[in-house]
């Protein structure tokens, strides 16, 4: 079966599914369980929403930016789907990285250097807020960057 493309909203159903799920057993083993407990507890209280957006997304994945949003809420994923650039954009929390940081995440670079060397930028929203719960933030994100997606090649300019 072809993997779906990056930022359709096939992704973002797989997005949703995947978050839902959360970390791998794998992940899971590779921490203390205390650092899950607070995952889990912050999980458990999150009611926000994130845009996260890509800011270069390539014409053959439509016209961009785009992002894909993520609402929170009872310990779940309640919404989650592809805005488009026409489509109003209300987040709690917007993000946004270029294209290829997408690409670099979903190739197994580290989710928390994507957000500690500013690859992904908090564009709007309380900095100390999102910032409470910024490992909840980054496994989620690592969660995102392993959905099977199709990137299509950049032309090298």
């Amino acid at each position: 079966m072809a993997e779906v493309k990056f930022f359709s909203p096939e992704w973002a159903d797989a997005v949703r599914d995947a978050l839902v799920t959360g970390p791998s057993a794998e992940v899971k083993a590779g921490k203390l369980q205390e650092y899950w407990d607070f995952f889990e507890l912050v999980k458990s209280m999150l009611t926000a929403s994130w845009a996260l957006g890509c800011r270069d997304l390539p014409a053959e994945l439509g016209k961009g930016p785009a992002y894909l949003f993520v609402q929170w809420g009872g310990g779940t994923v309640t919404d989650c789907r592809i805005i488009g650039p026409d489509d109003p954009l209300d987040a709690t929390y917007v993000l946004t990285m270029d294209y290829r940081d997408w690409n670099a995440l979903h190739h197994g670079y580290d989710a928390q250097r994507t957000v500690m060397y500013r690859k992904i930028l908090l564009e709007d929203g309380n900095l100390l807020e999102f910032f409470k719960a910024i490992y909840f933030f980054v496994e989620c994100l690592a969660v995102i960057g392993a959905v099977p997606a199709e990137y299509p090649e950049l032309a090298v300019r």
